[in-house]
């Protein structure tokens, strides 16, 4: 029999999201229409309110939206094949309001072929969001498929760019760059 996992509806800027986890880990953040075939371990569930898991990952993607945080701290559990898993790991690497192409993730997973094998495993991402699988786009720099929509993916881009250089910020660069 599968393993039962918890799990917690919320809220957010983007939409009711799914927070999946295990005892100790964080294992999923799902879409209101996800594709169950997407994530497929996400399916044995129980609703729980209380998990110390699920109620950190509530808080630190609140923090997130409201450009209070630009990193996770909680502890994660990647379920794919060891070649996702590799591609996860890239994505988590990407730093914040950037993006890479898919050529890009292929190259540093050492696959600089299989641009479509990271599409894919990107697209299995279990972590949404705090695995920012919004910031790689197309080698000419278009937005491609996302498991949130593109409206989503555009919304997240640009919230870590304005979070990456707030106004105050880039007002302090320009009198400091003026002779």
């Amino acid at each position: 029999m599968p393993e039962l996992y918890a799990h917690k509806i919320i809220n957010s800027p983007v939409g009711t999201l799914k927070l999946v986890a295990d005892d100790d880990h964080l294992l999923a953040v799902l879409w209101p229409n996800d594709n169950p075939r997407r994530v497929r371990f996400a399916i044995n569930t129980q609703e729980s309110n209380a998990h110390p898991i699920l109620h950190e990952a509530e808080k630190q993607l609140n923090e997130y939206f409201r450009q209070e945080r630009n990193s996770f701290s909680i502890p994660l559990r990647f379920i794919g094949t060891p070649f996702q898993q590799a591609v996860w790991d890239a994505l988590n690497q990407i730093p914040f309001g950037e993006t890479r192409s898919y050529k890009q993730i292929a190259v540093q997973v050492n696959c600089p072929k299989g641009t479509q094998a990271v599409g894919s495993a990107n697209g299995r991402n279990p972590l949404s969001i705090i695995v920012p699988c919004h910031r790689v786009i197309g080698a000419n720099g278009t937005l491609t498929g996302f498991a949130g929509g593109l409206e989503v993916k555009t919304y997240l881009l640009e919230l870590e760019s304005k979070s990456a250089n707030p106004p105050s910020a880039q007002l302090q660069l320009e009198a400091a760059s003026v002779p």
